[in-house]
């Protein structure tokens, strides 16, 4: 049998022995863990937006050159944006048009700002396909309403880019924008 004091000596190296076993386990879950943030960090971010993506975030575009009845093309988040000066002639026309005419029905006054009816900011991009309508560039075809023509499946939209013919199945999107000043609209 064993003497106490041998007991206690067994005792004591176990004891020597837990501690070392739980300093272990513990170092080695820490090193795991230090490792799975090193290797989620860089995936978590790498979702982040780029830098030339927040850039875009918002535009500002000069109106004070578009003659009324004239139209530019920029560029907004990588996308095309059609800026146009409606004539008073148009802005009737689009007015005349009755609701249940269209497709996707939408006023005049719901697609552009408060006193600056003239001014119709759209996106470029047909909501059929995305290709990019014709209409905005001296003697391109506007299609049968005057409006925009796209090339590619043939949608046609009036003055003030609402569908009116073809297979697009939306008008054409307009954007927050918000004018900073008469001659400064700022998109986004």
């Amino acid at each position: 049998m064993a003497t106490l004091e041998e007991t206690n000596a067994a005792i004591v190296e176990g004891d020597e022995s837990l501690r070392r076993r739980d300093f272990i386990n513990i170092a080695a879950v820490s090193f795991a863990g230090v490792g799975a943030v090193a290797v989620a960090l860089p995936l978590i971010n790498q979702m982040n937006p780029p830098a030339d993506v927040l850039a875009l975030a918002s535009t500002e575009v000069d109106i004070s050159k578009i003659a009324p009845g004239q139209a530019i093309k920029t560029s907004w988040r990588k996308q095309p944006v059609f800026v146009r000066n409606l004539t008073p002639q148009e802005v009737q026309q689009a007015n005349a048009v009755p609701l249940s005419e269209l497709r996707d029905p939408q006023t005049l006054a719901e697609r552009t700002k408060p006193g600056k009816e003239n001014w119709l900011i759209t996106l470029g991009v047909c909501t059929h396909l995305g290709c990019v309508p014709l209409g905005v560039g001296e003697g391109e075809n506007r299609g049968d309403y005057g409006g925009y023509f796209c090339p590619c499946h043939g949608s046609h939209y009036d003055t003030a880019a609402r569908i009116r013919k073809g297979p697009a199945p939306l008008n054409l999107m307009v954007p927050e924008y918000a004018f900073s000043s008469d001659t400064v609209v700022s998109i986004g």
